[in-house]
């Protein structure tokens, strides 16, 4: 059956989107399908699409909301045992539109090679897209995105990090028994809060639903519940400020000159061993040693030693991203915040902080076109709901976040549970050097090392948006995949 016709027949479903019935509200029990192929390494990948929504219930089985989801299954075959990746982006309000179009699907939207919006505007076929290995999912949360809640529907069981993960785990499990995966060995992949959102389902899955995962992929993570405020955080922040200074070629030749990754592991060894001890010491830290810490400082940063003698070597990342470019041998530049590669154009060069993000304009400008574009015409979900790209989730309740006390757990639990961290080097929001932190603290006993990995990119917050960490990004996780899959083995320690 042609994919027209499939979408056809599967467009009854959809009526009252259609003709004198047009309306903003969602119909909360619907799916249309279509056929497509792709070629990936090579290989042809025959796939079908299936973008609907699956309602959520309360606790009394009363539809609250309906979550718009897209499903990618490969047709060439039909092993019951094939894997599949539940797919979720962050904010928290933010749609999963990243990743979906410009990471794991079989779609990735029209970019230039290190991720810059190119005209027309539109979508392509994806290369190294994951699909090869896996089926994939991608959800949108509540006001997220197509989903919405239902008129009347209590805001405040949506919106907070344990409200998400308890009414998502269950419309995980239900939207699993719907599409007869449960024999599939199962991956959750989040970006940036969609860390914290995975990481507190591994654990919600296993305990409230009996389901239990073999991977947990942290894209770009948050905190996730580990504590490091106060110098810890502070210092944390220099491994960044010397990627992002290596890029825009703002450091000394001996610095400059090196391999990033080389330069890297220089400065990681410097915060560890002599910043954290120096920050720690307070007003008890000699002007000496304060002076020629800050010498060293700028050596790794850009920075004049000045600046951070005068911000207590505590410098943050607003005052760097304003300041790294600041002066007319710099162009008098701001660096972007998610991603540092970035350049924006301030009122006034002086200041403390960037007058916007100019990698978010950058993204907004490539990626709404063609998410409209792609699942209104190229799918057939035709609806006159906006696309939330961020959606209203506001306030969002952050308290009790054990998350990655949480993923630990579940890890514990279930010895088939491996994680991995993907993070790039000039992200500033949820820097590189905080997501290995987080990998060192998630077990600090160190017995589940060898489940636990971390692979780094030369792009920032979303890696995938570079041609050639697309490339390598999606490897690591077939890899991580792959690897993850025990075969016979027993789950026993």
């Amino acid at each position: 059956m042609s994919r027209y016709l499939l979408a056809g027949l599967c467009l009854l479903f959809l009526l009252p989107l259609s003709g004198q019935e047009h309306s903003r509200k969602l119909p909360l029990d619907t799916a249309i399908f279509s056929n497509h192929t792709v070629t990936i390494g090579g290989q042809r990948v025959p796939y079908r699409v299936e973008t609907g929504v699956q309602p959520v219930y309360d606790d009394k089985d009363k539809v609250t909301a309906g979550l718009h989801y897209t499903y990618y299954r490969r047709t060439d075959g039909d092993d019951p045992n094939r894997p599949l990746l539940i797919s979720f982006n962050g904010g928290p309000g933010s749609a999963s539109v990243w990743m979906h179009l410009a990471y794991t699907g079989p779609k990735v939207l029209n970019i230039d090679e290190e991720g810059y919006p190119v005209q027309p505007y539109g979508v392509s076929d994806n290369p190294f897209s994951v699909l090869d290995v896996t089926d994939i999912v991608f959800v949108n949360p509540v006001n997220t995105g197509f989903s919405r809640m239902v008129e009347g529907a209590d805001r405040e069981q949506f919106f907070g990090v344990n409200q998400d993960i308890e009414y998502l785990a269950d419309w995980v499990s239900n939207w699993v028994s719907r599409h007869d995966r449960w024999r599939s060995p199962k991956f959750l992949i989040g970006e940036s809060y969609g860390t914290t959102r995975v990481s507190g389902l591994a654990l919600e899955l296993q305990n409230a639903r009996w389901m239990y995962l073999n991977g947990v992929i942290l894209v770009s993570p948050t905190d996730i519940g580990i504590e490091r405020d106060g110098i810890v955080k502070a210092a944390n922040r220099l491994p960044y400020f010397a990627a992002a200074a290596w890029y825009h070629n703002r450091l000394p030749p001996a610095q400059q000159g090196q391999e990033l990754e080389v330069l890297l592991e220089e400065v990681e060894a410097y915060t560890r061993d002599e910043l954290l001890p120096a920050l720690a010491a307070g007003m008890s830290l000699d002007e000496e040693r304060k002076r020629e810490i800050a010498y060293t400082l700028t050596r790794y940063s850009g920075l004049d030693p000045q600046e951070w003698i005068d911000n207590n070597l505590m410098i943050s990342t607003s005052y760097f991203w304003k300041n790294l470019l600041r002066g007319e041998d710099a162009g008098n530049y701001t660096v972007g915040r998610l991603d540092s590669r970035y350049r924006g154009i301030d009122a006034m060069a002086a200041g403390d902080s960037p007058d916007y993000n100019s990698e978010l304009t950058s993204w907004l400008h490539s990626f709404t076109p063609a998410i409209n574009y792609y699942l209104r015409e190229e799918l057939g979900f035709r609806t006159d709901l906006q696309y939330n790209m961020f959606g209203p989730v506001h306030p969002w309740d952050r308290s009790g976040d054990r998350t990655g006390p949480n993923l630990r757990q579940a890890m514990a639990q279930n010895p088939y549970l491996n994680v991995m961290i993907q993070s790039g080097y000039f992200d500033g929001a949820t820097n590189y050097y905080d997501a290995k932190y987080n990998l060192w603290h998630l077990d600090p006993s160190g017995r589940m090392r060898d489940r636990l990995s971390f692979k780094g990119y030369f792009s920032g917050h979303m890696m995938y948006l570079r041609r050639a960490d697309l490339e390598a990004a999606n490897d690591d996780l077939r890899t991580f995949i792959r690897d993850a899959l025990p075969g016979e083995k027993p789950a026993r320690y």
